[in-house]
């Protein structure tokens, strides 16, 4: 194996690894709304607090440029550990506040995380960055989706579920700090610049494929954080077991997108993505008491598709922007993106009373709509 690939092979392992504390709180919800009484509103704050604390440390790590100017090993590594310490405190809290401000803590440093492992396959890829980045993104779908595999193999002692992820979080940092360098497309170390985050606004092509991104975030995070909830009445007990397939089978998604994505363009398969994760969004309810079985099916087809054109967004950036600081670009991306899903995740809840849980999915859809048709220009104008 090239060092290239034994590099970004530790990298995707230590970010699958370090991933695991985003819905360590989320899996279990239940016994977290039992233990500190809260109803719906407070469930979805235990993944809001992550969101917003992500967005946070992603506007904190854009505007000073951290992820093009400290070594990104180092900063990985750093926030990786520092996450998984605010995972591993919650079970000695039993306040509300206290609980949210570790849950807000650990979004912080996953900022951390997520965009700077991009950045490093970057300085590693080049015309099968499209791969690089959807190996990077299955890592962290599989990661995501550990916490609900860790609570059914766990008895539902939610302590364990919370000590096991940070326990993983902590390792994938050492293993970053260890043995992940950047590449050979490394830029050295740059001056602090905070006007490039206008530079991402002003241009075109980054405007376009940010929009495209927002429409995918639209509906990620919102289906990933109520699909096990959504899945409880009518699938019963195999409820958390679809919902650990319904999230995983995203990796395969971004691994087949990735390298489809480098063959035919990027634009092309977001589209193709948005389209079969909006129809799955749209209709999943038309299935909701067709049985297990096929709620699951579409739920999994939901969670392959809805993965699958993240990585390649990112890839649009970092192609695009000025490479001197793909760090920041992706990191602003990223910050972005998050921010809009702490909306969509709290409209769920709000969708059910509505119009019932069978439906509460549908405004979904609206999302990958918007980014079909951002995708679509850029594309055409591009020839991607």
């Amino acid at each position: 194996m090239s060092d290239k690939w034994r590099t970004l092979m530790v990298l995707f392992a230590a970010e699958l690894l370090a991933m695991g504390v985003w819905f360590s709180a989320s899996a279990v919800a239940p016994q977290l709304a039992a233990r500190l009484a809260l109803n719906d509103g407070g469930k979805a704050w235990l993944t809001m607090a992550v969101q917003g604390g992500f967005v946070a440390g992603a506007l904190a790590s854009a505007v000073l440029n951290l992820a093009d100017r400290i070594a990104a090993h180092r900063l990985f590594a750093i926030t990786a550990l520092l996450a998984a310490g605010c995972t591993a405190w919650i079970p000695f809290r039993a306040d509300f506040p206290a609980v949210l401000a570790l849950r807000f803590l650990t979004g912080f440093f996953l900022a951390g995380v997520y965009p700077v492992g991009m950045k490093i396959v970057a300085t590693w890829t080049t015309a099968d960055r499209g791969l690089g980045i959807g190996l990077l993104v299955g890592a962290l779908t599989l990661g995501s989706a550990g916490p609900q595999l860790l609570n059914v193999a766990g008895g539902g002692d939610w302590r364990l579920v919370l000590w096991v992820a940070a326990g993983f979080a902590a390792a994938g940092g050492m293993l970053a700090a260890a043995f992940v360098r950047e590449g050979p497309g490394r830029m050295a170390p740059r001056t602090f610049r905070w006007d490039y985050v206008l530079e991402v606004f002003r241009n075109r092509d980054l405007r376009l494929a940010n929009l495209g991104y927002l429409g995918h975030m639209w509906e990620l995070y919102a289906m990933w954080s109520w699909i096990a909830w959504y899945l409880a009445a009518p699938a019963g007990a195999t409820a958390g077991r679809i919902a650990f397939l319904a999230i995983a089978s995203g990796a395969l998604g971004s691994v087949a997108a990735g390298v489809l994505a480098d063959r035919i363009g990027r634009a092309r398969v977001t589209i193709y993505s948005m389209a079969v994760s909006g129809a799955c969004a749209a209709g999943i309810g038309l299935f909701y008491h067709a049985g297990p079985f096929w709620l699951g099916l579409v739920a999994v087809i939901w969670g392959f598709a809805i993965v699958a054109d993240s990585a390649q967004f990112s890839a649009v950036v970092s192609e695009r922007c000025d490479p001197k600081f793909s760090g920041t670009a992706l990191t602003l991306q990223t910050c972005l993106g998050f921010l809009l899903t702490m909306a969509t995740i709290r409209m769920v809840p709000a969708a059910e009373r509505l119009v019932g849980t069978q439906w509460s999915f549908a405004f979904l859809a609206l999302g990958p709509a918007a980014g079909i048709w951002a995708m679509s220009r850029l594309g055409r104008e591009s020839k991607d």
